[in-house]
């Protein structure tokens, strides 16, 4: 590796790749974007999003991305164009013995009373973490690599041999398309979200999360402007369209934990597909034409786990260009 600024294609244009850009960049080296969906497409664009590791690994590695992350959108909150806010609201457990490892990550975290749970309800977390309105983060964030001299080409790579000579190293932040393109991980899967997005009127600020509800996973995430309902969580399920009863399933569900949804308007349905694996992978790659860091993998935490992620990228990077690994 070559011991000046190395020369990096990150391919991926979403949380994950948009951060790990902008690490890169500012750490000092030339950072070219290779992206084939616009913000707007790409499946960060649907997200609630919270910090909340769902669906994704639980590990000693996880919990530094984590840390390292939460740390990050807190200073981060104190902007206001970001689009991140901290708010206060409750998860809640049905089943004893639910993993509360994230706890131990927020500062202030506090028992529910009976009377905070829904019915049917064993326990509860109150906790403040951020909130992130992602149509207003992502497009700030990408004004921040931009300002840090990355260049972005709309390109869809169908193999990384095409990139041998173009780049130093490639960062692989392509969700769902990260095994395909290191054509030796069949481990990654969808896992398909519907949202309903409703107008925030009311100005509602507290958030609640209820993975194991009897009628399916319930999550109520106010942001600035809007609401975000959901939701389902379908493993292996491809399906992009809209699915109407769905929409109707999560209002019904989300307005018997939240009666204030009653009557606030419908602005918009949405699906993503949750790039998912049993653990992230965050590593160098041996084997290709070029080096390759793999950054993909996160579930449904790839906000939550974003600025971790690329802080590791970074890390790896250096001990590439140093020959440490």
């Amino acid at each position: 590796m070559p011991s000046t600024a190395l020369s990096i294609t990150v391919i991926g244009a979403g949380v994950i790749g948009l951060s790990a850009a902008h690490e890169l960049a500012a750490a000092g080296h030339q950072v070219t974007v290779a992206y084939d969906q616009e913000l707007h497409e790409c499946v960060s664009s649907v997200a609630a999003a919270i910090w909340f590791p769902y669906h994704s690994e639980n590990s000693p590695a996880a919990d530094q991305l984590l840390a390292d992350s939460l740390a990050r959108f807190e200073q981060l909150s104190e902007n206001p164009e970001t689009g991140i806010d901290l708010r206060r609201g409750l998860n809640v457990d049905h089943l004893p013995g639910a993993d509360r490892s994230w706890t131990r990550i927020v500062a202030g975290t506090e028992e529910a009373s009976p009377a905070d749970l829904p019915d049917g309800a064993h326990a509860g977390i109150w906790a403040t973490v951020p909130i992130i309105t992602m149509s207003t983060y992502l497009g700030w964030l990408r004004s921040q690599v931009e300002a840090l001299g990355v260049k972005f080409e709309k390109r869809t790579v169908g193999n990384l041999v095409e990139l041998k000579d173009e780049a130093d190293l490639v960062v692989l932040a392509a969700g769902l398309r990260g095994g395909e393109l290191l054509g030796d991980d069949e481990t990654v899967y969808p896992i398909r979200g519907q949202v309903v997005r409703l107008a925030n009127t009311k100005n509602l600020t507290q958030w609640l999360c209820d993975d194991d509800y009897p009628q399916g996973v319930s999550y109520i995430i106010p942001r600035r402007e809007d609401i975000i309902v959901g939701g389902t969580d379908t493993a292996n399920d491809w399906n992009r369209e809209v699915e109407p009863q769905t929409s109707v399933d999560i209002l019904e569900r989300a307005a018997k934990l939240v009666p204030e949804l009653e009557g606030l308007e419908v602005l918009e349905h949405k699906v993503g597909l949750r790039p998912a694996r049993e653990t992230i992978r965050l590593d160098h790659v041996a084997g290709h034409p070029l080096p390759v860091i793999a950054a993909y993998g996160h579930g449904g935490a790839g906000v939550t786990l974003s600025w971790g992620t690329a802080q590791r990228v970074v890390e790896l990077a250096e001990a590439l260009r140093a020959g440490t690994i």
